[in-house]
């Protein structure tokens, strides 16, 4: 295996070069090597110390992982030194990148020339002031109008609105793609996800990292870690149905979604992930940003409608705000490949796994500009409102090596979300039915 040596790391001999083959044989929990711009590095001990988490850079174990390292870091230069301890050598020659890897490398160069990474401060300061205005409009409706019904109706429209909107925006400061400054985006970060939504940014990283490392992928993205209640795709349906695994009716899932999934996402399932997360990790920052959210909503609200109202009005909130997201966020990746991981191109990658919905003024508000979920998975840390001009130049290199580039009408990719479960939970009835029948 490989040319030489040159000292051991961790009983590893260190050698010049490698065959991508020897690499792929490092994908173990307690060995593991990936490769960025053909060099190649032990990260089994630096994974447990990585700052994006170890599941993240662990998922690209045996793997080429340059363009997953180039889309997540800004500060290549700052990166590079700590690469430098875990460096062991270098593919040998004749492992060379493809066509498509050298194209969208291309791709991101040109994004890069025309300064499609710069973030417009405007654009954030304004996004930011209508949530503040948003928020604020939210407690005055009823402080000044009373608590009868329009004014309280008024005010919950008003307040899931902020809650989706900042969670679009803290997705901003939490892709690092506002300042380029880490400790700047890290902060603004805690501000609106922390103090103005109430969830943990911590928590937050962790799941959202692995979902734009490896989207759609079996067993290493958290968004399709759902088979405890649903089956998706058209892998693991066929999967769960063989291992006699029956702890839903799967065939009716595109039903009783409509009851456990936009309805309790929010505040069900990530109200009790985000404690647990807190607490477990001892993530006391983070309990501080969010204790700070939960001290002014009910110090705010409790006066004008008590204790028990208080908390009422606070799960229809979550339940608006949690239909809101599920339904965008799902729009984009549920109708797409779901698999196990192939090691493909970080192109391809991103592209089975996500589509765009059609550009319009309410469109981009009110998805976040993550109507370009493409571009945004390819070049996850360009500002969003730089998304849309990436989109001509994407389907172009796509065109060339004939990947499929979806877009959708709005009320298509969320009609494509039942149609998908649908058809994924027929799979699996007949399946079950096959293989277990009497």
């Amino acid at each position: 295996m490989g040319k030489g040596g040159q000292g051991t790391q961790n009983g590893i001999s260190k050698v010049k070069d490698f065959s991508m083959d020897d690499v792929k044989h490092h994908d173990k929990r307690d060995d593991k090597w990936l490769v960025i711009q053909g060099e190649v590095y032990n990260i089994t001990d630096w994974a447990r110390r990585h700052p994006g988490g170890s599941k993240v850079i662990s998922h690209y174990a045996g793997q080429d992982a340059t363009d997953a390292f180039r889309a997540f870091h800004n500060d290549l230069s700052f990166v590079k030194k700590y690469l430098k301890p875990i460096h062991i050598g270098s593919l040998r020659e004749e492992t060379k990148e493809t066509e498509v890897e050298r194209d969208f490398r291309e791709l991101r160069a040109t994004a890069e020339k025309m300064n499609l990474f710069k973030p417009n401060a405007l654009f954030f300061v304004l996004h930011l002031g209508h949530i503040l205005l948003l928020e604020y409009m939210a407690y005055a409706v009823m402080a000044y109008f009373g608590t009868g019904w329009i004014p309280y109706i008024l005010s919950l429209v008003f307040y899931s609105t902020v809650q989706a909107q900042v969670g679009w925006l803290q997705h901003d400061f939490g892709h690092l793609s506002v300042f380029h400054i880490s400790k700047w985006d890290h902060l603004l970060h805690h501000i609106t996800i922390g103090f103005i939504k109430g969830a943990s940014p911590q928590w937050w990283n962790h799941m959202h990292y692995q979902h734009h490392a490896k989207p759609n992928v079996m067993n290493k993205d958290p968004d399709v870690r759902v088979e405890e209640l649903f089956v998706v795709g058209k892998v693991m349906p066929v999967q769960i149905a063989k291992e006699r695994k029956k702890s839903m009716p799967y065939n009716w899932q595109h039903r009783y979604f409509f009851l456990i999934g936009p309805p309790l996402l929010f505040p069900v399932y990530f109200q009790y992930m985000l404690f647990r997360h807190i607490f477990t990790r001892k993530a006391w920052w983070d309990l501080l940003s969010v204790s700070l959210f939960f001290v002014k909503f009910f110090y705010l609200y409790i006066p004008m409608l008590g204790i028990g109202s208080t908390i009422i009005y606070y799960f229809i909130m979550r339940c608006l705000e949690s239909h809101w997201f599920t339904w965008v966020s799902q729009s984009n990746h549920i109708p797409m490949d779901i698999e196990e991981d192939s090691a493909k191109p970080w192109l391809a990658l991103q592209l089975h796994a996500t589509c765009n919905v059609e550009q319009s003024f309410f469109n981009d508000w009110f998805t976040g500009h993550l109507n370009f979920q493409i571009e945004h998975h390819l070049f996850p840390t360009m500002p969003r409102h730089n998304l849309h001009k990436m989109s001509a130049l994407v389907r172009s290199v796509c065109e060339k090596h004939n990947i499929p580039y979806k877009i959708k009408p709005l009320g298509t990719a969320f009609a494509d979300i039942v149609r998908t479960l649908k058809h994924s939970g027929e799979l699996w009835y007949s399946t079950y039915n096959a293989f277990h029948s009497p």
